[in-house]
């Protein structure tokens, strides 16, 4: 294993123990570039949390735009191992770029503290981002295969990408963000202001209903459509396959979950992983 594979896995492991979990279950030869598709989301998720103010997070999605645009310009990534093995990935598996690029912009939401203003936004962003990332990597491990399941990426990449902002609530009130579309808020009697600042227990708790009815009409649409999904496919979709036990336990968890990380044990996502990976969705 090369020092920059090293730390790409490193990488991924550390940001995103789910995705790197389903690596593993992925021939070996696919690997380099599904860590690398993953590393990559890492990255930009993550400028967020390294940035003190938007303009830096802009200036670090341009320098990502460049590579992605310059592409057989190796001054573009020049210092970057994460760069180059992103180029490698799209360069081998003939990977196109524009959702690469659309994911860029979409994560330009995450600089800013704007409301998300309808459903109909949330679904696109998580489209661009969750849902992309599932079909970029479907394609990595069997390309004509992932053309005919791109509407279930889309629903699994919704399912996932609302179960993990859900899970993420905590850290967003504190940052003053809220990903929870105005019009759910309106619908769950419940102004923005009032769920970041706590001020109103039940409100909250509609609001979070409301979320999780919406992230479990995405899985059950994964599901479904999953149930003929070939074992090629399955690496790319077995991340998509924890939100319903993630769902479970926000749940349970209640207006707790404004406050406090929702997590899984390691052993349940690894079981969780071993079923869909030997038996698929059926």
């Amino acid at each position: 294993m090369t020092d920059r594979h090293q730390y790409i896995v490193s990488l991924v492991r550390d940001a995103d123990p789910d995705r790197y979990l389903s690596v593993l279950y992925a021939p070996e030869e696919k690997r380099s570039a599904l860590f690398a598709l993953y590393a990559f989301n890492a990255e930009v998720a993550g400028i967020r949390d390294r940035v003190s103010e938007a303009l830096p997070g802009e200036v670090r999605l341009q320098f990502w735009r460049d590579v992605l645009m310059a592409q057989t310009d190796s001054e573009s990534a020049e210092g970057s191992p994460l760069a180059v093995a992103l180029l490698d990935a799209v360069r081998s598996h003939q990977l196109p770029v524009q959702p690469l690029l659309d994911l860029l912009e979409a994560r330009t939401f995450d600089l800013y503290d704007d409301p998300m203003p309808s459903r109909n936004d949330l679904e696109g962003y998580c489209g661009e981002t969750a849902s992309a990332l599932i079909q970029l990597a479907a394609l990595v491990l069997d390309t004509p295969a992932a053309m005919r399941f791109s509407e279930v990426a889309g629903h699994a990449g919704c399912a996932q990408a609302i179960t993990g902002l859900l899970r993420m609530l905590p850290i967003h009130r504190r940052r003053g963000q809220c990903y929870i579309p105005a019009d759910l808020l309106a619908a769950a009697g419940i102004s923005r202001e009032a769920l970041l600042n706590g001020d109103d227990e039940a409100g909250s708790k509609r609001a979070l209903a409301a979320m999780i009815a919406l992230g479990r009409h995405h899985i059950a649409r994964f599901e479904e459509g999953a149930r003929d999904l070939p074992s090629s496919l399955r690496p790319a979709f077995l991340p998509a396959g924890l939100s319903d036990a993630y769902l479970e336990r926000l749940e349970a968890q209640g207006e707790a979950a404004l406050d406090e990380f929702v997590s899984l044990s390691l052993w349940r996502r690894h079981w969780l992983m071993l079923k869909h990976a030997v038996r698929g969705w059926r």
